[in-house]
C-alpha cells in the first residue's frame, strides 16, 4: 500500500516540476522585449538637369538603376515596412524594393525624426526601411545608435546604407549592432 501511494506522489511533483520549468523558460523568453533591424539610406541620384525641378526633383537615369540595385542589396534583410520622406525621389527609391516585397511604402515627416525614430522602436515592424536624405539619414543612426557618429552627406554620396540592428531587453541595457555597405 505505501508503495501506491508513493507512485501517486510522483505524478503531482512531476507535473509540479514541469509546470516551473514551462515558467522558468518563458520568463527568459520574454526577456527580451523588441528585437528590430533597420536599414537607412539616402535616396538615389536624383535629376539635377536644367529641366528638372528644383524643389521635388525625380530620379536620374542613374538614380533609377540604383533604386533596382537596392532591391538585389538589401534582399536578405526582407523589409516588412518601408517608409519614405513625401518628395518624389525618396519613394521613387523605395518604389521597386516596395513592389517586390508587396508592401506600402509608408510616409513619415522628415522634419519629426524624434518621432521616426519612437515609432521604430515601438512599432510591429521587425525589419525596417526608411529612405531620407543626406541630411536625415545620418541625423536619425544617430538618434538610433544614441551616439553622435555619423555626419551629414556630401551633396553627391548616395551608396551608402546603414543597417542597425537593436535588440531592447527588459531587465538589460539594449544591445546595438551598425555596419554600413556600399551599394
Amino acid at each position: 500500500m505505501k508503495i501506491n501511494s508513493i507512485k501517486s506522489m510522483k505524478t503531482p511533483v512531476s507535473l509540479f516540476l514541469g509546470v516551473l520549468l514551462f515558467l522558468f523558460v518563458c520568463a527568459d523568453v520574454s526577456a527580451q522585449k523588441k528585437k528590430v533591424t533597420v536599414i537607412l539610406l539616402r535616396h538615389a541620384e536624383k535629376d539635377i538637369s536644367a529641366t528638372a525641378d528644383k524643389t521635388n526633383p525625380d530620379l536620374s537615369p542613374e538614380g533609377r538603376l540604383r533604386a533596382q540595385r537596392l532591391v538585389k542589396t538589401i534582399k536578405k534583410y526582407k523589409p516588412d515596412v518601408i517608409y519614405s520622406s513625401d518628395f518624389l525621389r525618396t519613394r521613387l527609391t523605395a518604389a521597386p524594393l516596395a513592389e517586390k516585397r508587396k508592401r506600402p511604402i509608408e510616409i513619415y515627416d522628415h522634419k519629426k525624426l524624434d518621432e521616426l525614430a519612437a515609432l521604430i522602436m515601438n512599432g510591429k515592424g521587425k525589419r525596417i526601411l526608411v529612405v531620407g536624405h543626406n541630411t536625415t539619414t545620418p541625423a536619425l543612426a544617430n538618434l538610433l545608435i544614441k551616439q553622435e557618429k555619423y555626419k551629414a552627406l556630401d551633396e553627391s554620396e548616395y551608396g551608402k546604407i546603414w543597417v542597425i540592428k537593436i535588440r531592447k531587453y527588459k531587465r538589460k541595457p539594449e544591445k546595438i549592432e551598425e555596419k554600413i555597405i556600399q551599394y
